[in-house]
């Protein structure tokens, strides 16, 4: 078995999810007493999100390339970066790390397709979905990602960084997010792509109006199965 290298703490929240969902299906997989190999990097959010904020991605990268670097040094045989927004800097850490990174939009994409899904609205914050670093690598795995109103944009960010990564979960969040979803159905989407990794702590066991595909779960998947390849 192959040792994954998680890159996790953005949220500590949603990295639990991958630690979990990663394990859980080797043990399926494998039965008995297995689990899988990994190595974490866990670093302090309150560090990190104020350098996205201000847009200082040169100095992220500089972070979290040495911090990918620490796991590729203690034997990870690929990475995993436990959060869709930090994917802006996929490229750079995979290139520092020295190793193969594993995309959570690539692996997203593949599951839609799989699915039969053509065109999904994608939910995340104001970084993933302004930006083409993420959009691109869906269109290229074959699914037209829709994006949620401009105007809706700033307060879906808000309840990601104010109250998700806080681990608040709020009713009348659940309820905007929801709506969001509903414009979505309306443009034709045939599923939602939760593009942020605290989304699906907010929307477990909702009532969507479409067919929702959690990009962390997708992603922690898909890495026991690569882990398990090897």
């Amino acid at each position: 078995m192959r040792t994954i290298g998680l890159l996790g703490g953005m949220s500590w929240e949603s990295t639990e999810t991958y630690y979990r969902v990663i394990n859980e299906t080797v043990a399926r997989a494998l039965g008995g007493l297995h689990s899988a190999r990994c190595l974490m990097s866990s670093v302090d959010f309150a560090e990190i999100e104020p350098l996205q904020s201000a847009g200082e991605w040169g100095e992220l990268a500089r972070i979290l390339t040495e911090e990918a670097r620490s796991l590729a040094r203690a034997g990870a045989d690929f990475l995993v970066i436990c959060t869709n927004t930090i994917h802006k800097l996929a490229p750079e850490i995979e290139r520092g790390a020295g190793i193969p990174l594993l995309h959570i939009a690539s692996a997203a994409a593949d599951e839609l397709r799989r699915a039969g899904i053509r065109r999904a609205g994608v939910l995340g914050t104001r970084f993933t979905l302004r930006e083409r670093f993420y959009t691109d690598v869906l269109r290229a795995g074959g699914v037209e990602p829709l994006l949620p109103d401009e105007a809706e944009i700033p307060e879906l960010d808000r309840i990601i960084f104010d109250e998700l990564c806080r681990g608040a979960i709020l009713p009348e969040s659940r309820e905007k997010y929801l709506k969001a979803i509903e414009g979505f159905a309306a443009r034709g989407a045939g599923a939602v792509l939760l593009g942020c990794t605290e989304l699906g702590l907010l929307l477990d066991g909702a009532e969507a109006a479409l067919p929702l595909f959690d990009s962390a779960v997708i992603h922690a998947r898909r890495a026991a199965e690569l882990a398990m390849e090897g």
